[in-house]
């Protein structure tokens, strides 16, 4: 298992660099599969004779999981290296769906909870952020892009999932209709579909653990200039540990602005489908059908995907501070005019939505390049992970303000437009205080820094990192087969999702 440690993942002089964000999108892609689980949410329901909640409560497990987890683990990613990091989160997510496929079979809720929910979680935690701080490394010239790359994948995983595993549903159960919303999925089914997905993720992702590596003691990409990025505005030259960043009041603001743009997108997308129906209802009956309902998730998640790179993208030229005032201000605009007119034409209330959600895939895709340059290279994954406890507070507030609301304005398929604003209002609010706490954030402390020079290597618990343990390096064939099996992946699902979002305009 040595292959796993730091000092094998060293990239030899030469080693390409665009090898990194495929190996960080196999990883991403697959735990993304998270975002997809109501596929067959209600196929579990009838299956253990449970309520929504208690199957809905798996999703919430995953999700505080993931953020506990890390938070917990980001130091030991940084000091491990990227390798043994993604194969822990590969092992965690793959074993997480076989146990949680003993739990379906034996019909035993809580192997599922403790198998999908908190191993697979765990798996997630750790798959999310070890990509992503390598990816900082690879890219100093670029980190918005880079991190926009990866994360990407995380919002494209729904994508690839949805469709795959209502096609994988029918395929093992043929009395099971993927585009009949009553149907539902035998027990024998969804075991076969988590033994599926289990196998066929752990493989993807080792694909993603034998291409990645971490650059060199003082590698740069050629023709980069250090001091070109450092003059830019809260851009540092510094360095600030992982314990020392959560002492600092940047490191709350931005807490408390990824809480608020996630805590808003999460509003819209745990209640996409019936709210477009709900929107336009008329005399008591919807005038969106159920499957158009369906192609707006999807708008949804292309938008969601593609505001992840654009807009990460977008903040290498404009900088991290503005492109966070675009996401909450005008986001509260956005949001007022969905409340205000989103009723008025089924296409001005998708492009609103679709919006907002591009600002919500933009704001988790921002975050790790925002923190590296307030706080430097140093530990970012770890100081990452302790920020997307954000996440884990947004993913239990969003729901509740929504479901709150909506549940003290009428029962479920007799809702209009008007029950829906005052959440969206509320979101307004919400948003407000993110847009403020951003206008707050300015350069770190130095008391805060580290002692210059010193990187991750120089940690007193990291293994030396003197030279590269091998100088092979990979040719043009393998770079192009690794991008080639992306781009499959990431193709199937935009084609699957286009094809479905193509019945809302039908």
């Amino acid at each position: 298992m040595s292959f796993l440690d730091r000092r094998h993942t060293i990239a030899p002089a030469g080693y390409n660099r665009w090898l990194i964000p495929p190996a960080a999108l196999a990883v991403h892609l697959c735990i993304g599969q998270v975002y997809a689980t109501s596929v067959y949410k209600t196929s579990l329901v009838s299956h253990f004779g449970a309520s929504q909640t208690a199957i809905g409560i798996i999703f919430s497990i995953a999700i505080v999981m993931l953020g506990l987890s890390a938070a917990v683990m980001g130091t030991w990613v940084e000091r491990n290296g990227p390798r043994k990091a993604m194969f822990v989160a590969a092992s965690a997510w793959g074993l997480g769906f076989l146990v949680g496929a003993i739990g379906i079979s034996t019909q035993q809720l809580w192997l599922l909870y403790l198998g999908y929910g908190v191993i697979g979680g765990i798996g997630l935690g750790i798959g999310y952020i070890s990509p992503v701080s390598t990816l900082i490394k690879w890219f100093p010239d670029r980190p918005g892009l880079a991190t926009g790359m990866a994360i990407m994948g995380f919002g494209g995983g729904a994508l690839l999932a949805s469709p795959l595993s209502r096609q994988l549903l029918s395929f093992y159960d043929p009395r099971y209709l993927p585009s009949d919303s009553k149907s539902l999925a035998s027990g024998q089914a969804l075991t076969m579909l988590f033994v599926t997905l289990g196998i066929a993720y752990f493989v993807i992702m080792m694909f993603g653990v034998a291409n990645v590596r971490v650059p060199a003691k003082g590698w740069a990409p050629a023709g980069f200039d250090p001091s070109t990025v450092a003059v830019k505005p809260l851009v540092t030259k510094a360095n600030v540990s992982a314990a020392n960043a959560i002492r600092t009041p940047q490191f709350w603001l931005l807490w408390t602005v990824l809480f608020c743009n996630v805590t808003a997108g999460i509003g819209i997308l745990e209640q996409a489908s019936p709210m477009i129906q709900d929107f336009f209802r008329v005399d008591g009956k919807s005038t969106v059908a159920v499957a158009a309902a369906g192609g707006f998730v999807g708008v949804l998640s292309l938008f969601n995907m593609a505001g992840r790179f654009a807009w990460s993208s977008a903040s290498d030229h404009i900088g991290r501070k503005p492109i966070y005032m675009v996401y909450l201000g005008v986001g509260i605009v956005f949001y007022i005019l969905l409340a205000l007119t989103g009723q008025v034409a089924t296409g001005i209330f998708v492009l609103l939505a679709a919006v907002i959600i591009s600002f919500y895939g933009g704001g988790f895709a921002t975050a790790p390049a925002y923190l590296r340059d307030l706080f430097g290279v140093f530990q970012v994954g770890a100081i990452h992970g302790r920020l997307l406890t954000a996440w884990s507070a947004a993913g239990v507030a969003g729901p509740l303000i929504i479901n709150g609301f909506l549940d003290a304005q009428g029962k479920p398929g007799t809702l209009t437009a008007t029950a829906y604003r005052p959440a969206l209002l509320t979101m307004v609010a919400i948003l407000a205080i993110g847009f403020v706490a951003n206008l707050l954030v300015r350069p770190v402390a130095a008391r805060f820094h580290e002692p210059e020079g010193r990187t991750a290597a120089d940690a007193p618990d990291a293994p030396t990192e003197l030279a590269a343990t091998t100088t092979h390096v990979p040719g043009a064939a393998r770079l192009v087969m690794s991008w080639a099996l992306i781009v499959v992946l990431l193709g199937y699902g935009i084609f699957q999702t286009l094809v479905t979002a193509a019945r809302l305009f039908a």
